[in-house]
């Protein structure tokens, strides 16, 4: 496992990435001033924000994974992200997730999908989901033929 967002598991057998990028800033607004330069006040973190590229292909992963993680970001609801060392960074929610097929098949299926999954922080407790995401497992039933058959 590489990673969780609530329930869902990054794997080389779900969705695997090779990239992850990590935002962390604070603010820092300046004031204006007569006579002096601007003063700067420090009003605390920014929200952080984390972006995840990676590919899926029939040889890895699975192909409702994407699918997924969209129903999860619909919720609107936040997730613990964590991982795989055990590193808990805290509540996500979904704020986009981009996705380019190639290599169609006749049916019109994609053999390659590249993906971008973009997170950002919350502070409020009560956005996170207890459930972790946690729902209908049909998207997880894999046939390696449902790539040829667009299913």
């Amino acid at each position: 496992m590489l990673m969780t967002l609530g329930q869902f598991q990054f794997g080389l057998t779900t969705l695997a990435f090779d990239e992850m990028q990590r935002q962390i800033a604070w603010r820092h607004p300046e004031n204006s001033r007569v006579g002096a330069a601007p003063g700067v006040q420090y009003l605390g973190p920014e929200a952080q924000k984390i972006t995840i590229n990676g590919l899926q292909a029939p040889e890895l992963g699975q192909r409702g994974a994407l699918d997924t993680l969209s129903e999860m970001a619909a919720k609107g609801a936040a997730y613990t992200l964590t991982d795989g060392r055990g590193v808990n960074y805290g509540a996500f929610v979904i704020e986009r997730i981009e996705q380019t097929g190639s290599r169609f098949v006749a049916e019109g299926v994609p053999r390659k999908t590249t993906f971008t999954i973009g997170l950002k922080s919350v502070s409020d407790p009560t956005q996170v989901d207890p459930a972790g995401g946690a729902g209908d497992d049909s998207a997880w039933d894999w046939d390696g033929w449902d790539w040829w058959l667009g299913q």
